[in-house]
């Protein structure tokens, strides 16, 4: 009989849990949460503040937490491995998938790293070993060791028998990879090919030896691409020698792309893409107050160009009314311009060969839309202060910040790119301070020149 908590919105699942909990019917509760999927805990988990979080915690079996950790964002996932003991740890390392398991011993102090893998069997040790040899952000990293092999002089029926030996198939195994004695990577043999050809075909004869297999020390963003590219549902990965490490699956393919998304979202605010929603204000402070130093240092940067013309604006009280105008246009349309460039970047569009005609076409735009708006305000300034002068000065202070954002949006993630910063990250606070410097300096400069 199908589940009904399947169908109730996560807001009604969440909120009725939350009053059970609040109303201190734990046994409800328990009862409750026994029906939810391991991605509906983690979702549940997430949505909670830190004391019903452990509350629910508690109330969730030890053989569920084993579904549920690999669920958790690494944040939270983090917290909750180091309560565990090395027994635990090893015991969830044996029903995890290799590179999920790389994954959580990467977040745990090196000591119990090594102290879990210690105490794996040694074959288990062996496929974690291999994927943590590589970052966690490369196709090596990402890399399941649960390969279905076969070697191509076998003919389809000695195939088929073989995999009948197993109780299952791995997840998302579209295809058998074909290796050599020296687990070299050979080609792909999809199951397609193996119900449908004739049981005497030997392997050779119909393996796809067209499927590029993946370098294991490629970015996983590059990753994605060729999965979205040719919509696999898995791809093998080799070494630098071209020996089989393993296969990636589509499953974390689409972990890559969530976790792209949430980077160029929250690096935007200067915020880690893993911040947990209900994070403790002593964690969330620390993180937040970083960005927040940074864009004080880029505010006084702007506020000492306006002390270089304090005398000016003491003349003509009317720039600092309308200081504020040039510098926000200048920004909104640099940040047009910014989120476009990255975007194209993180879908991989954009290359020294087509750069030049996208900052020609920002220059153009910021040079259009400048004028248009500049030609608009000169106007409101000129009937608001009676002064036709300081109409024509903030109108191309404006056209000269337009410019300058536009160049500034298309040039400066290129730059930060190849300085190994990251544009989503860095891109905004810089933008800011250039439009800031440039916008102010513009404005109160030509007034500076007209009225002493």
């Amino acid at each position: 009989m199908p589940n009904s908590n399947n169908y109730r919105s996560a807001e009604t699942q969440f909120g009725h849990i939350h009053t059970l909990i609040q109303n201190g019917s734990f046994k409800q509760a328990k009862h409750s949460l026994h029906t939810f999927t391991p991605v509906q805990l983690a979702n549940l988990i997430e949505s909670s503040p830190p004391p019903i979080r452990s509350i629910i915690w508690g109330l969730i079996s030890k053989e569920r937490r084993t579904d549920l950790i690999e669920e958790l964002h690494e944040d939270i996932q983090s917290f909750y491995l180091a309560q565990m003991d090395t027994e635990d740890l090893v015991e969830l390392a044996e029903q995890l998938e290799t590179d999920d398991v790389a994954d959580i011993l990467q977040n745990l102090p090196d000591p119990v790293t090594l102290e879990v893998l210690d105490a794996m069997r040694d074959q288990d040790r062996e496929r974690v070993a291999a994927v943590l040899d590589f970052p966690d952000n490369t196709a090596g990293g990402l890399t399941n060791t649960d390969a279905i092999k076969v070697r191509p002089k076998f003919t389809l029926d000695v195939v088929l028998r073989y995999l009948r030996r197993h109780d299952s198939l791995p997840a998302s195994t579209d295809s058998l990879i074909v290796v050599n004695k020296k687990n070299m990577y050979l080609g792909l043999l999809p199951l397609s090919t193996l119900l449908t050809k004739a049981g005497s075909t030997v392997v050779r004869d119909v393996m796809r030896t067209d499927a590029n297999p993946i370098p294991a020390d490629l970015p996983d963003a590059e990753v994605a691409k060729l999965f979205e590219q040719n919509n696999w549902v898995s791809a093998p990965v080799v070494d630098a020698k071209g020996k089989l490490i393993g296969r990636i699956t589509i499953d974390d393919v689409v972990d890559v792309i969530r976790e792209t998304a949430d980077h160029s979202f929250m690096g935007a605010a200067g915020l880690d893409e893993e911040e947990d929603t209900f994070a403790t204000t002593a964690k969330t402070t620390p993180r937040r107050a970083l960005w927040l130093g940074i864009n004080l240092i880029t505010a006084l940067l702007a506020s000492s160009v306006i002390n270089l013309f304090q005398g000016t604006i003491d003349k003509v009280v009317a720039l600092a009314v309308l200081m504020p105008i040039v510098a926000s246009m200048g920004g909104v349309a640099g940040s047009q311009t910014l989120t476009v460039i990255i975007r194209g970047m993180a879908l991989g569009h954009i290359s020294r060969s087509n750069l030049g005609w996208l900052v020609s076409r920002e220059v153009k735009v910021g040079v259009l839309n400048g004028v248009l708006w500049a030609a608009i305000i000169a106007i409101v300034a000129g009937l608001w202060f009676d002064d036709w002068m300081i109409s024509g000065i903030i109108a191309a202070a404006m056209v000269i910040n337009s410019i300058t954002a536009a160049l500034a949006g298309a040039l400066l993630p290129m730059a930060l790119k190849k300085m190994r910063i990251d544009p989503a990250l860095a891109g905004g606070v810089t933008l800011t301070t250039i439009t800031d410097v440039v916008g102010f300096f513009a404005f109160l400069g030509l007034a500076t020149f007209f009225y002493t």
